[in-house]
């Protein structure tokens, strides 16, 4: 299965990459991975006003084709996001909002990162916004609460006994999902509003 780990924020001396390696690193026994960095990916600043031409990427420039064919391989995301103005990065969003048929009926997971709240409100905003585009959200999450704390110089977890057991938590409950979900798809093509 396909896993790809969407490293959400996109500011200067950014947390996410340190996050995400972590992350990767315990997904690769699960996954087969690929790793989406926002602030290596460009996106046209203004949408398309007709919704419709979000579902029809032929006719975008081929970077933003290549993108969506990497969406469109998942088998399940992981969103690693921090939380910034008790929300998620304009970036993810932005990311979210050019796609739509990629997302759908597939399994997402979320990494978080924060002060006290460790980035938990940035996910519940965000299970919002994937439930409207069709896709399942599950319950598991791994929260950094004042990660500039967790983490050492060097970007590795000081202790990571309870963040590595949480991640096996996630990862689990995600792959269940992701085959679940893949099957379904080839038994019967998802389709947004069919009943």
């Amino acid at each position: 299965m396909k896993l790809v780990i969407i490293v959400g924020s996109v500011r200067e001396g950014r947390f996410g990459p340190s996050v995400a390696s972590w992350f990767a690193a315990q997904a690769g026994e699960h996954f087969d991975l690929d790793v989406l960095d926002l602030a290596e990916i460009s996106l046209p600043s203004a949408l398309p006003s007709n919704a419709m031409a979000l579902r029809d990427v032929t006719g975008r420039p081929a970077e933003m084709r290549a993108l969506a064919a990497r969406l469109d391989a998942a088998d399940a995301f992981v969103v690693v996001t921090p939380e910034y103005n008790h929300s998620f990065p304009a970036s993810l969003k932005h990311l979210i909002d050019w796609h739509f048929t990629q997302w759908q009926a597939k399994p997402i997971g979320f990494v978080s990162y924060g002060g006290h709240g460790g980035g938990l409100r940035s996910v519940e905003q965000l299970r919002l916004v994937f439930a409207e585009l069709h896709a399942a959200t599950v319950r598991e999450t791994v929260s950094f609460d004042r990660h500039w704390e967790k983490f050492g110089a060097d970007g590795l977890l000081i202790d990571a006994t309870g963040p590595n057991a949480a991640a096996k938590v996630l990862l689990d409950h995600l792959a269940w999902w992701a085959q679940a979900l893949a099957e379904a798809r080839a038994v019967r093509p998802y389709e947004a509003g069919a009943a």
